[in-house]
């Protein structure tokens, strides 16, 4: 990916709004003990480790939403509000990344490609760190970057610059 790629910092302030306004919806969610199904990236057992650490790091709430567990359970895959937003650690880079054309955003000081999905909402993959992190919302986050500002630390910890 090169620097002519549309990106762009979420401000603070940009990212407590985009929280706020997702808790209003958040709120009339139901929780169940359902099981989001993600399939469980394969990773090299550097960035499984990496994989691991990231894990042990990530937020029990995302844009509202509580976590919910993932099937199989796996330190490589994460879900909140049984799967609204699912994170997958490990996985492999995707052939977007070589588009000079496609679109990546920045937040909080990690950079993510962003990737459109007919019928759902974007998926994101982490970008210049030594394992790729990719996290998907469904539908009702179309056009929303903010659950990204919430894996920002987390990432930024536990997943090391590639450069």
């Amino acid at each position: 990916m090169k620097s002519s790629h549309r990106s762009f910092r979420l401000p603070p302030a940009a990212a407590a709004l985009a929280v706020a306004a997702l808790l209003p919806t958040a709120a009339g969610c139901s929780f169940t003990d359902a099981r989001a199904s993600v399939p469980v990236p394969r990773p090299d057992a550097e960035e499984a480790a990496l994989c691991r650490t990231l894990h042990k790091e990530l937020p029990d709430t995302v844009a509202g939403l509580g976590r919910s567990e993932t099937e199989p359970r796996s330190d490589l895959t994460a879900a909140w509000g049984d799967g609204a937003i699912v994170l997958r650690c490990g996985v492999a880079r995707p052939a977007r990344m070589s588009d000079p054309q496609a679109d990546a955003v920045e937040a909080d000081g990690v950079n993510w490609l962003v990737e459109p999905r007919e019928g759902d909402g974007p998926r994101f993959t982490s970008t210049y760190r030594k394992a790729y992190v990719e996290v998907s919302l469904d539908r009702r986050f179309a056009h929303d970057v903010g659950p990204l500002v919430d894996f920002a630390g987390p990432v930024g910890r536990a997943i090391p610059p590639s450069l």
